[in-house]
């Protein structure tokens, strides 16, 4: 079949990767000159299927409202009248509990735990490098009672069988010996061995390269202005450059997913929570981290990239501002001067801001719509780059009607869905002259 993927970051590219290698003809469109130029530019680096959790999840309520008096917040809500973010909050608050928290999390670890297998996969085939690394997360607890909320995080990762170990602040030293300098900052950590580092970015890019010579066209700096529909079908994209037809569609816009389908009466829970990053050059690796550690505290993950470390993380409620703010900065540099202080300059650091598509319970959208043709790989949040494989190969087996490894049922728009007719919207009326 004739397929166009909408979107070329590292979902996008990697659903047109296994669509190719499927044997479907497939052009990716993106109004960027080239791949991985927004959301998965430069993001956290790291790959933790295990660490794979909703933001909705008990307390954080009550932890939003302290936080919104902290100067290192890892969660801000900028004041804005918007009724798409009062409705997404409402949804999201209506997660933070126990039993939907155990759902959505083992859901997320399937998926993620599925992409990390595709991942090593893809690699041993193609023999592709992006500064990869395997050699596990650490998650760090400057506090107690942050070791004992851990509690229902290792239930889960015990159920779904992820193998993780619980350490003291010597265990923690010993998998991280950069933090030795802050020993007296920890109080132990949780550690999931398996889980992977890499540049998301040069991932995106090696693989784009590698799709273009499986025959896979990439348009860039096309604008896709809408999709148009008609009998319940998409029967175009209509772009700047002109009208593009296919068989099949997959939307991979990431947070400008809702847009793009709104008109046809879709309406996708996506919001887009805004993301930081800081890229240091290593100046000293003794001091360095060795993979990924995560700072609980402030929702930061500090992350080996080759001769650099990625300090990504936080999460800012603004719409689609990708303005920079100095006050995230210094929040993502105490952090990694906290843990890591001296294995870099972070004033030598390039600055970086992100728009993640978050859905309310966490879990990413991958499937079928009501609209015949149309599939989604979007709202994967704060976790593309750890779902993007897995991802990927789950809409190609449902696109070339193969069944897929994974239970997907429960991944896919049906769980936003209150009846597909009402849904199908303008998508019944003919399509736009």
């Amino acid at each position: 079949m004739k397929v166009i993927v909408l979107g070329a970051g590292v979902i996008g590219v990697t659903s047109a990767w296994y669509l190719a290698k499927a044997g479907h003809e497939v052009t990716v469109i993106d109004r960027q000159p080239g791949p991985a130029l927004e959301t998965s530019y430069a993001n956290a680096g790291e790959i933790s299927p295990g660490y794979s959790s909703p933001w909705a999840a008990p307390g954080i309520p009550l932890k939003a409202m302290k936080w919104m008096f902290q100067r290192h917040a890892p969660l801000v809500l900028q004041p804005r009248l918007d009724m798409h973010r009062l409705g997404w909050l409402a949804q999201m608050l209506a997660n933070c509990t126990s039993a939907a928290y155990a759902v959505n999390k083992s859901r997320m670890v399937r998926i993620a735990e599925y992409s990390r297998d595709c991942l090593g996969d893809l690699r041993a085939e193609t023999g592709i490098h992006y500064d990869e690394r395997t050699q596990g997360t650490l998650q760090v607890f400057r506090k107690q009672e942050q070791m004992d909320g851990a509690g229902k995080d290792i239930e889960v990762l015990r159920a779904d069988g992820v193998p993780f170990e619980v350490l003291d602040r010597a265990g923690c030293i010993a998998a991280e010996p950069g933090l030795a300098k802050s020993a007296d900052m920890i109080v132990g950590g949780l550690r999931l061995p398996g889980d992977e580092t890499g540049d998301c970015f040069k991932f995106t890019n090696n693989l784009s390269d590698m799709a273009a010579a499986l025959g896979v066209t990439f348009r860039w700096g096309v604008t896709i202005e809408e999709l148009e529909a008609e009998g319940g079908r998409i029967s175009a994209v209509r772009t700047d450059q002109g009208r593009m037809t296919a068989d099949r569609y997959v939307l991979a816009m990431g947070p400008h997913s809702p847009l793009m389908v709104r008109h046809l009466g879709l309406k996708l829970p996506i919001y887009p929570l805004k993301g930081y990053s800081l890229t240091i050059p290593i100046e000293d690796e003794s001091l360095a981290p060795v993979s990924t550690v995560m700072d609980e505290t402030y929702k930061v993950a500090i992350t080996r990239l080759g001769d650099r470390i990625r300090v990504g993380g936080l999460a800012e409620i603004a719409g689609y501002d990708l303005s920079l703010n100095d006050r995230r900065r210094a929040t993502l540099t105490k952090s990694v001067t906290d843990l890591f202080g001296g294995s870099g300059d972070p004033a030598k650091a390039e600055f970086w801001t992100g728009l993640r598509p978050m859905t309310p319970d966490g879990t990413p959208i991958v499937g079928a719509t009501p609209i015949a043709n149309l599939f989604l790989n979007t709202g994967h949040g704060t976790l593309g780059w750890t779902m993007s494989a897995g991802s990927g190969r789950l809409l190609a087996d449902l696109i070339s009607g193969r069944k897929p490894d994974i239970e997907f049922a429960d991944l896919g728009y049906a769980r936003y869905q209150k009846g597909a007719k009402a849904q199908l919207g303008k998508a019944m009326q003919p399509a736009r002259a």
